[in-house]
C-alpha cells in the first residue's frame, strides 16, 4: 500500500471517531439535559410544561404559620411526608429558601376553588386560590415524592385544576355495619387521591326472600343514635352521635365533605320495623304509607333531631334525602310521592341544607311539582329519571349510573369489581349510562361511584369491600379531576398505580413495603420470615393481603377449642376453632373451617393460600381444602352476619328458598399480629405475596 493510500485511510479513520465522538458528546449532553416528561400521579395532572433537573429537598416546609389554616395544612404535609419517607420535614414561618417546600394563598380566581399551581425547581413553590387548592397540592407532592426513594422531584410546573366539582363515593352502611375507624381511612384514602364528597347510607334492608319471606324476620338497621326514638339505633353496629360529628370533623379537616343519607320513603324497614303502623300495607313494609300523617310527623322528628341547632349533629352543606324505588303502581301514589319529595326537600331546606335526592321523577311521573332550584339530584337508572329532561326541569346533576358505577359485592348482578379499563378508555361524569352530555355541562355537578352491600350476610367484609373500592376510587378520581384530558394509557396507569400507597400510614390492603427499596412487594417476594414463633408473642406485621401465602411447620400437640395461632385486630386463625376443633378463621362474626384436624404426635408443614375470591389450605404441599363461594340460599333470623358469632350461633348455610340465591364468601386477609396460646411447637414461618393483586 503506497504512502497516499495510507494517509486518505488513516484520515477517514480520524474523521469517523471524531465524527462518533461527537455524536456521543451529544447524546449524552442531551440525556443530562433531558426535559422532564409529565410525573404520575392519580388523579393526573391537567397541565404540565417539564423542566431540566430534579429538586432536593432541604427537609422544611415553608408556610405563614400566623394563617392557622395554612399552618395546619403545613402540620400535615409534614406527618404525611415523615410517614411516607421516614424524614422529618421541619415547619418553618416565612417564604423559605432553596431547597425548601412553600406553601402560598394567592389571588388568582382562574384557579377556582380546588385548583392550584406547582413550580418545581430550586423550590417548590405552591400557589392556589384557596386553603383547599394549597391540601390537593401537598397529596401531589406525597405522591410524587414516593415514587422516588431518593425524595428527589422532577423540575417542572403545572397548573392543575378539576374538571368536574363533585368527585365522590357513597358506601352502603345500613346493611352493613362499617366500624367508623374505617371510615375515618377511607377520608383519609380519598384525600390522598383528591375525592371530595363521601355519602354514608345510614339506613336499609335486606331482601325478604332471604329472610323466609316475612319482612319481620328481614334485616333492617338505622345505624345512627337516636334520642327522639329510644331503641331506634341498630343493635348490630351503630354510630354515636360524637363519633359521626368526629368524623365530620375529620373530613372537612381533609377537605372532604360527607354527605349523610336517612333513605326515605322506600328502603325504610328500619323504621316500619320501630314504628310499624307507619308500613305501607299496600306496597311491603319496607315503604313508608306515604298517606298516613304519622309517617310525617315521623320522619319529621328524626330529621330535625340531626338537622336543627347551632352545631347540628349532621354538620355539611347537603343532607341526602333518599326517594328512590317507591311503587309507581297507580298514580295516585305517583302524586303522592311526588308531594312526599318536594315537602322534605323544603323541609331539609328550613335548617339551612341543600337537599340531595335519589332520580326517581321519570319514574314518578305526574302534576305534583317538586322544588328544583338548588336541589342535587342523583342520575343513576334510565328506569327511574331520564337526565335530559331534569335537566331541563332546572336540577343539577351527580352522575352515577348503575349499569357502570355501582358494586355490589359477590352478587352476581351489577359489578363485583368495576370494570376500571373501560370508565377510565370511556367515561367521564359527561356519560349518564345512554345519555351523552357535553363535557363540562354545568347542569353536571360531578361523578361518583356507590357500594351496595345487598346480599346481607354473603360472607363479605370490610377487607373485600376495600379491595373493591380502591381501584375504583383510583379511577374515578382521575376521570372525574383529569376527564377527558387523562393521556396516560390505561395500561400504563394501571401498573403504575399500584406503586402508589393508598393514604400515609394506611394500608387496608394489607401490603408489604419493603424497607430497603421502599417499593411495595412483588411476586414471590417474602415479607416475613420467622425461625420459631413462641406463644403470646407480637410481630411488626398485623397482617398480609390478598395474594399471599403463608406457611410454617408444626409439630401438633393437644389443643383445647379456640386455640388461637395467630390474631390481628381484624382477625383470628385457629389451630383450633371454637366449634369443632380443627383449622379454621374468624372475621367479622364469621367462622370458616377446613375439614381437617391437627393429629396429635405428628410433625407436619402448613401452608394456607389466600386470594379475594378463596382461601386454601395444604398440608405437606398436598391441597387439603379449597374455600372458595359457596351458594346458599337464605338465612333464618338467627343466624345473620353480625349476631351469628358473638352469641355462638356458628353461620351454616341453610336452604329454604330455592330462588333466593347468594353466594357466600370465605375469604381472609391473614392476620399476623399476635400469636396465640399454643401448646404445639411451630417453627419455619414463612409469608409471601405470590400473585400481582387485582
Amino acid at each position: 500500500m503506497n504512502k497516499f493510500k495510507r494517509s486518505v485511510i488513516l484520515l477517514s479513520l480520524i474523521l469517523k471517531f471524531t465524527f462518533i465522538n461527537i455524536l456521543l458528546f451529544v447524546n449524552v449532553t442531551n440525556l443530562s439535559a433531558q426535559i422532564n416528561p409529565k410525573p404520575f400521579v392519580v388523579p393526573e395532572l391537567t397541565s404540565w410544561v417539564g423542566s431540566e433537573g430534579y429538586f432536593s429537598p432541604s427537609f422544611r416546609v415553608a408556610a405563614d404559620l400566623s394563617d392557622p389554616k395554612m399552618k395546619d395544612i403545613a402540620i400535615k404535609f409534614a406527618t404525611d411526608y415523615e410517614n411516607i419517607t421516614g424524614m422529618e420535614l421541619k415547619v418553618i414561618n416565612g417564604k423559605g429558601k432553596k431547597g425548601d417546600f412553600v406553601l402560598s394563598i394567592v389571588d388568582k380566581d382562574d384557579l377556582g376553588t380546588e385548583g392550584y399551581n406547582l413550580k418545581i425547581n430550586e423550590k417548590v413553590e405552591v400557589s392556589a386560590n384557596s386553603y383547599q387548592g394549597v391540601f390537593w397540592a401537598t397529596r401531589t407532592l406525597l405522591q410524587l415524592t414516593e415514587q422516588h426513594a431518593d425524595y428527589l422531584l422532577p423540575n417542572g410546573e403545572t397548573t392543575d385544576i378539576p374538571q368536574y366539582a363533585l368527585r365522590g363515593f357513597m358506601i352502603d352502611c345500613g346493611r352493613k355495619y362499617i366500624p367508623i375507624d374505617y371510615l375515618s381511612k377511607l377520608v383519609e384514602v380519598m384525600a390522598y387521591y383528591k375525592m371530595n364528597t363521601l355519602q354514608i347510607h345510614l339506613n336499609d334492608n335486606g331482601f325478604k326472600q332471604f329472610f323466609d319471606n316475612d319482612w319481620m324476620k328481614t334485616q333492617s338497621a338505622f345505624r345512627l343514635e337516636c334520642e327522639t326514638f329510644p331503641g331506634l339505633t341498630a343493635k348490630d353496629g351503630s354510630y354515636t352521635k360524637d363519633e359521626f360529628i368526629d368524623l365530620q370533623i375529620f373530613a372537612e379537616e381533609n377537605f372532604i365533605e360527607i354527605i349523610p343519607e336517612i333513605d326515605v320513603p322506600a328502603h325504610a324497614l328500619a323504621f316500619t320495623h320501630y314504628k310499624p303502623e307507619i308500613a305501607s300495607k299496600e306496597y311491603g313494609m319496607d315503604h313508608l304509607d306515604i298517606f298516613n300523617p304519622e309517617t310525617y310527623s315521623f320522619v319529621d322528628a328524626l330529621f330535625k333531631e340531626y338537622l336543627q341547632g347551632e352545631n347540628p349533629v349532621f354538620r355539611g352543606k347537603r343532607f341526602h334525602i333518599g326517594t328512590d324505588e317507591y311503587s309507581n303502581a297507580k298514580q295516585e301514589v305517583v302524586e303522592k310521592f311526588r308531594y312526599f319529595t318536594d315537602y322534605y326537600i323544603r323541609y331539609v331546606e328550613q335548617f339551612g341544607k341543600q337537599a340531595v335526592v335519589w332520580g326517581a321523577l321519570t319514574h314518578a311521573k305526574g302534576k305534583t311539582p317538586v322544588k328544583s332550584d338548588d336541589v342535587l339530584m342523583y342520575a343513576w337508572s334510565k328506569d327511574y329519571i331520564n337526565p335530559f329532561d331534569m335537566k331541563a326541569e332546572g336540577y343539577k346533576l351527580v352522575s352515577i349510573p348503575d349499569g357502570l358505577l355501582y358494586i355490589v359485592p359477590a352478587a352476581g348482578y351489577y359489578y363485583d369489581y368495576l370494570n376500571i379499563e373501560y370508565l377510565y378508555d370511556k367515561w367521564t361524569p359527561a356519560m349518564i349510562g345512554n345519555f351523552q352530555f357535553e363535557e363540562n355541562d354545568p347542569a353536571i355537578e360531578g361523578g361518583m361511584f356507590a357500594l351496595w352491600n345487598d346480599h346481607v350476610g354473603n360472607g363479605i367484609s370490610v377487607k373485600d369491600i376495600h379491595h373493591r373500592v380502591y381501584p375504583a376510587l383510583q379511577t374515578i378520581a382521575t376521570k372525574c379531576w383529569t376527564a377527558s384530558y387523562t393521556t396516560l394509557p390505561f395500561h400504563n396507569f394501571d401498573s403504575l398505580r399500584h406503586t402508589l400507597s393508598e393514604a400515609p400510614d394506611v394500608n387496608e390492603l394489607a401490603r408489604y413495603k419493603n424497607k430497603t427499596t421502599n417499593k411495595w412487594s412483588n411476586d414471590s417476594e417474602i415479607v416475613l420470615q420467622i425461625q420459631d414463633i413462641s406463644p403470646n408473642s407480637e410481630f411488626e406485621m398485623e397482617e398480609i393481603g390478598y395474594n399471599y401465602s403463608v406457611s410454617f411447620d408444626i409439630e401438633c400437640k393437644e389443643e383445647d377449642k379456640g386455640t388461637v395461632l395467630f390474631e390481628s385486630a381484624n382477625a383470628v386463625f385457629y389451630l383450633s376453632d371454637p366449634k369443632d376443633g380443627k383449622l379454621g378463621f374468624a372475621r367479622e362474626g364469621y367462622l370458616n373451617s377446613f375439614n381437617y384436624s391437627l393429629p396429635v404426635g405428628k410433625s407436619l408443614n402448613v401452608r394456607i393460600e389466600g386470594t379475594n375470591k378463596k382461601t386454601t389450605l395444604y398440608v405437606n404441599g398436598k391441597k387439603i381444602q379449597e374455600l372458595g363461594p359457596v351458594t346458599v340460599y337464605a338465612l333464618s333470623a338467627d343466624k345473620k352476619m353480625d349476631f351469628q358469632y358473638g352469641n355462638n350461633n356458628i353461620f351454616e348455610p341453610e336452604m329454604y328458598i330455592p330462588n333466593g340465591r347468594m353466594f357466600y364468601q370465605r375469604t381472609l386477609v391473614f392476620p399476623l399480629k399476635k400469636s396465640g396460646d399454643f401448646n404445639s411447637v411451630v417453627s419455619n414461618l414463612k409469608v409471601q405475596n405470590y400473585i400481582m393483586e387485582q
